[in-house]
């Protein structure tokens, strides 16, 4: 991975990991995913990394998008 980006988070799911990449990029941050799980057994994580300058602003909007899936 290039110097300056640092990692949003860890999951085990993919299609996780995706839409909120997916997000992040609507609202204009760069957002890359690195898949770490065993192709056959589906065990390990992904994860998603975002430029340092635009950290805060990222996890902001993750924030935001958990906060509406906790009011449905």
């Amino acid at each position: 991975m290039e110097k300056h980006w640092v990692k949003l988070f860890t999951t085990a799911n993919p299609v996780q990991a995706e839409i909120t990449k997916q997000m992040l990029e609507e609202h204009g941050v760069s957002a890359v995913i690195m898949n770490k799980q065993d192709s056959s057994y589906r065990f390990g994580q992904v994860e998603l990394y975002v430029h340092e300058s635009e950290e805060v602003f990222a996890r902001g909007l993750i924030a935001q998008m958990e906060g509406e899936d906790s009011e449905q």
